[in-house]
């Protein structure tokens, strides 16, 4: 009995099985990469007793081939069938060309290659031609007893791998075994059949260095073999993990959508306009800040002012906002030594006596109701009690090539998706800098903006929720940004806010999987952990050794499971353009970003872990601006 193409990991464990309950020996014809793939079934099969040979590498046709690439499909197939069994092997049959009696150019060739290497050919007589697609093991069986009773031969070739399924073969074979043994059939091996012992035709491994040499290719052999399990059952895991945090993202998502259209939050019913003071902390600038500061004023809600804080910057920043702006009822201007962007927003909101603030970026521009929309939730009849602060719409602004482009995936799919998702169980834990409201008294009971991280906008939103306010999300406040237009500028902005992360997630990590803190500890915290930390620090593995699987045999299975892997992560992108109505033609550019952003983010995530751990601090930087942001009409309000 022999069995060709193995080791598989499903059918050649069941094939044993079967052998073992029959006390039936056999001879597998292994291919190298699938023994590679399958090092413990490998060794499993030589310590039950069976023989063991080679089917070449690859199971290339060894007639179609140069004689130089026959030779190393043996030898590297010979090679680690010694590092896994501690002994060689002379036997050998030919892929496709396996006759016992071989009569054509394509039969002979590969007996004489092997011949030249001291191998010795096992053809086949009884040939059932198990691997035929839709082959019912009736067949299977009918053609191997038809064979026998007809006497053409000894030798039974199956297969234990080589195609989608070898269920028939599995099926068929101890129906076989059993009807032949009863027919008064023995089964034996290759080396009785030849008057041989095992060890002649699988000859142990002498001593000395060649003996340790195996060795350490077994130790390698071993090592890959662990590692691409392990890689391949994260991968799985990491599908799985993506699926059930995409379905229920989903179900948040529309459960906060039906609350939105429920409410209905109309900023024109709006209870009183108490004093909203808009803090603007800048650094560096000059280009922007005026424009920014003139879009401000044409905000439509009825009573507010602009509180600006200068934090030292080293250009002209605070000297044009002073001639611009300096005699305006509305804005009052400040300057003070530079002390980092939390301290500049301590600064401004203690200037203020306003009992609600909005804190945004000096880059950032503000559709003319934006401020009303976050108001609504603080003074509508209809809000919820205790709420503490609301997260606007941040939008890129200057889409002018392709890495802003593909920031303006990340920011609508973030904005209207997750945080949209987030705000369904009071777990959104970044009101962001470039448009946010608090409610004064919220941020003072929190602690105010805090120096110890580099996200302060991610910290206060962590203390706000663990003070028990409810934090809330206006899709409808749309603040316009400038992103970075250079991957120097990018990875440096990104590194900040990914290090910051880290900071914050460290800070308040008492409260990961706490119950006490709800959406929080059981939703917002795992998920950062999960997939802000764990799956990015794995993931360019995972795509290194797609890459590596693609040309090792295994590229269909591999692209499965890759473009799976790949429609979880667009499928978001996707959903929250729809629900954005963004413009369809922006997700041409989803696929190229996946790729390509991926390793850019990649760059970023390893560049904050490495300073991380060597305990380095950065400080709060200013991007170049271009002043590349679209402007933005007075007249427009968001829908």
């Amino acid at each position: 009995m022999t069995f060709d193409d193995g080791p598989d990991e499903t059918w050649t464990p069941e094939i044993l099985d079967i052998l073992s309950k029959y006390h039936v020996p056999a001879a597998f014809f292994v291919v190298g990469l699938q023994a590679e793939k399958n090092l413990p079934i490998l060794k499993r099969e030589f310590k039950e007793g069976h023989e063991i040979g080679n089917h070449t590498f690859t199971h290339r046709n060894i007639a179609k081939v140069s004689e130089e690439r026959a030779s190393i499909e043996l030898k590297l197939t010979r090679i680690l069938i010694e590092s896994i069994t501690g002994h060689s092997t002379i036997l050998f049959r030919a892929p496709y060309n396996a006759d016992s009696e071989p009569s054509t150019m394509e039969e002979i060739i590969p007996v004489a290659l092997a011949r030249q290497q001291n191998y010795l050919d096992i053809g086949e007589n009884i040939d059932p031609e198990d691997w035929q697609e839709g082959i019912t093991s009736t067949e299977i069986v009918r053609r191997v007893l038809n064979a026998v009773k007809e006497q053409r031969g000894n030798i039974i070739l199956l297969h234990d791998a080589g195609g989608e399924t070898r269920q028939a073969t599995v099926d068929a074979l101890p129906v076989i075994i059993n009807t032949l043994q009863k027919q008064g059939y023995s089964f034996t091996n290759l080396s009785t059949l030849l008057g041989k012992n095992r060890d002649e035709l699988m000859p142990p491994l002498p001593g000395g260095s060649g003996y340790y040499l195996m060795q350490f290719n077994l130790v390698l052999a071993t090592i890959v073999y662990w590692l691409s399990n392990f890689f391949y059952s994260l991968f799985i895991v990491f599908i799985i993990l993506g699926l059930i945090r995409l379905l229920t993202m989903i179900v948040l998502m529309l459960r906060e959508r039906r609350k939105e259209k429920k409410l209905l939050l109309d900023e024109r019913e709006i209870i009183g306009h108490p004093l909203v003071s808009i803090i603007v902390p800048a650094y560096n600038e000059e280009v922007n800040v005026v424009a920014s500061i003139k879009n401000l004023l044409n905000q439509n809600y009825p009573n507010f002012n602009i509180i600006f804080v200068d934090d030292g910057s080293n250009d002209t920043t605070f000297q044009k906002i002073s001639d611009e702006f300096g005699n305006h009822s509305t804005v009052k201007s400040f300057t003070k030594p530079n002390g980092g962007k939390a301290s500049a927003l301590n600064f401004g909101i203690a200037q203020t006596n306003a009992g609600y603030v909005v804190c945004i970026d000096a880059d950032t521009k503000l559709y003319p109701d934006a401020v009303s929309k976050l108001m609504v939730h603080f003074l509508h009849p209809n809000a919820a009690r205790n709420v503490g602060a609301v997260a606007g719409n941040v939008k890129v602004g200057n889409e002018v090539n392709l890495l802003t482009k593909w920031q303006a995936i990340e920011y609508t799919t973030s904005q209207n998706f997750d945080r949209r998702a987030y705000a369904s169980i009071n777990a959104i834990t970044v009101v962001p800098g470039a448009i946010g409201a608090f409610k004064k008294e919220a941020i003072d009971e929190a602690g105010g903006f805090t120096t110890d991280t580099l996200a302060e906008d991610c910290d206060l939103t962590v203390r706000i929720l663990r003070a028990g306010y409810v934090i809330e999300n206006e899709n409808r406040a749309v603040a316009i940004t400038e992103a970075p237009e250079k991957t120097k500028q990018f990875i440096k902005q990104r590194s900040r806010w990914s290090f910051g992360v880290m900071q914050t997630f460290w800070k308040h990590r008492d409260t990961l999987f706490n119950k006490d803190y709800k959406g929080l500890g059981l939703w917002a915290m795992p998920n950062i952990f999960i997939f802000q930390f764990i799956i990015p620090f794995f993931s360019p593995l995972a795509d290194l050794l797609m890459l590596f699987g693609l040309f090792s045999g295994n590229a269909a299975k591999i692209a499965i499971y890759y473009t799976i892997f790949m429609l979880v992560d667009v499928s978001i992108s996707v959903i929250a353009f729809i629900f954005e109505k963004e413009k369809p033609g922006k997700l041409l550019w989803i696929i190229p970003q996946r790729f390509a952003y991926r390793w850019i983010m990649y760059v970023v995530l390893f560049k904050s872990l490495l300073k991380a751990i060597k305990g380095e601090l950065q400080q709060w930087g200013v991007l170049k601006r271009t002043g590349n942001v679209k402007e933005i009409k007075p007249d427009l309000v968001a829908l």
